[in-house]
């Protein structure tokens, strides 16, 4: 991981009943890129047969116009993926599509399933065979071997029996359906463009589209939306919410409103908590682009300090870049982000940022604006020490690597060699989000999990549901 951040999974878009479902739904991954850029693909429905594209990099390179114009139909459903659970591969990228007894039916899937291994060998055993080493085929063989008459029956019937955090959109021939985990790990949002009913992980995708905001989908919800509009129900047991406050934190775009809330105020809020909590003496607050950025905003607000772009980002990085043979220091960085001199030089520089993760990059940041000319540099971070790895669907690194869970924070700033270093607190956090007992998961900085974690948490890290090699 390059950028030595954490990662979401996917995000998920489907529309029902526009004339430009294909299109608007290309649209809606647009707006989601965020939260995926290894592959993209649409699945759509003509009434009688679905029909799907789909490839590897980013929406503009794996969706093209002629592609588009192949699909048709009225009702589609589109996924951006970022692996946390298979490898990056063109046969892992979604929508997944079948044909079974129930029909053709194609998912998209965000979040993690904890007892994905366990269910796929149990299905292996019995005489199912794999095609993908994502977890989310696990449930297409659950659908395919159920009993129920109705294929929405039959996504309820074989989504009961997976654990952990899913945020679904499926396509049939003539539904599409909505289905959220009962503690709401991973948002899903309703909409509305017309006549037409549109389902997404943010409302940031509503709004490129012209779409209006409902409401969320409810932790536990299936919405079956047909001819007649959504129809709602609620056919698993009842959870205590767990929203995934690292949405708010970094995964989210600011412009979107998640579990309610607008993400931009939040993160404002962390950084004018931050700056209530961890106030120092200094003459300009500095963010790292673009996640630092709103919590900074927060921090110069509260502490009376002028917001500054002393480090400016690169935006045509492409995912990947050939790095010279005589390695230049920190050049990974350096491609990314540059440092204004003019800004930093002779100045004590409040640094904000969103995590940090290994601490990599961060003592890279610092080193550059060292050599900029800073007189100091007091690191502050918009949330607590992250200690401990996630299961409900972000890339994260075995807790070993984790640099805040095996050095205090004294070690982590002499490792980034910033003058001083400082976290958010957990209460602080929970203040910003508003959030009542139970209403979020901070598993990643408590190491307190909701849903319990799977049997063999070292192969889960290792994303034990891998393909073997193919040619």
């Amino acid at each position: 991981m390059d950028d030595d951040k954490f990662h979401d999974e996917c995000g998920v878009f489907g529309i029902h009943g526009h004339p430009e479902a294909p299109t608007l739904t290309r649209l809606g991954l647009y707006a989601l890129q965020h939260r995926g850029q290894e592959s993209a693909g649409i699945a759509t429905s003509d009434g009688e047969h679905l029909h799907l594209t789909r490839a590897m990099g980013h929406v503009s390179e794996a969706i093209d116009e002629t592609t588009l114009a192949a699909l048709g139909g009225d009702t589609a459903i589109g996924h951006v993926r970022y692996s946390t659970a298979g490898d990056s591969q063109i046969v892992n990228a979604q929508p997944l599509l079948i044909d079974c007894a129930h029909g053709e039916i194609a998912l998209c899937h965000n979040g993690n399933l904890i007892n994905a291994a366990e269910l796929r060998e149990d299905l292996v055993r019995q005489g199912s065979i794999f095609q993908t080493g994502s977890d989310t085929e696990v449930v297409l063989h659950l659908y395919a071997r159920s009993a129920a008459d109705a294929p929405p029956d039959a996504v309820v019937e074989s989504v009961r029996q997976v654990r952990g955090a899913f945020s679904l959109v499926v396509l049939t021939r003539d539904y599409l359906m909505a289905v959220r985990d009962p503690y709401g790990f991973r948002p899903l949002v309703l909409g509305a463009l017309g006549d037409a009913t549109v389902v997404c992980s943010e409302t940031c995708a509503l709004d490129l589209i012209g779409a209006e905001y409902v409401r969320d989908v409810e932790p536990g919800e299936l919405l079956v939306i047909g001819r007649d509009g959504p129809r709602s129900f609620r056919p698993f047991p009842s959870a205590a919410p767990a929203h995934c406050v690292f949405e708010h934190v970094y995964f989210a775009r600011p412009d979107s409103v998640v579990f309610g809330q607008s993400v931009h105020e939040v993160r404002t809020n962390f950084g004018r908590l931050l700056a209530r909590e961890m106030p120092v003496d200094a003459d300009v607050v500095v963010p790292i682009p673009d996640s630092g950025m709103c919590a900074a905003m927060g921090y110069a607000e509260a502490a009376g300090l002028p917001l500054r772009m002393g480090l400016i980002r690169n935006h045509y990085v492409g995912r990947t870049f050939i790095a010279p043979q005589q390695e230049i220091r920190g050049f990974r960085v350096r491609v990314k982000l540059n440092p204004v001199r003019s800004v930093l030089e002779g100045k004590r520089v409040v640094l904000v940022d969103d995590s940090i993760v290994r601490g990599t990059t961060s003592r890279k940041i610092v080193g550059m604006i060292r050599a900029a000319g800073a007189r100091e540099i007091h690191m502050r971070i918009s949330c607590p020490p992250t200690v401990s790895p996630c299961y409900y669907g972000i890339d994260t690194p075995r807790q070993s690597e984790l640099i805040a869970a095996n050095h205090a924070v004294e070690e982590i700033c002499r490792y980034v060699k910033s003058d001083t270093l400082a976290y958010l607190s957990l209460d602080g956090l929970r203040e910003a989000v508003g959030a009542r007992n139970g209403d979020y998961c901070t598993s990643c900085y408590t190491g307190t999990y909701p849903v319990a974690g799977p049997k063999d948490a070292e192969a889960y890290m290792q994303m034990a549901l891998k393909l073997p090699d193919v040619p």
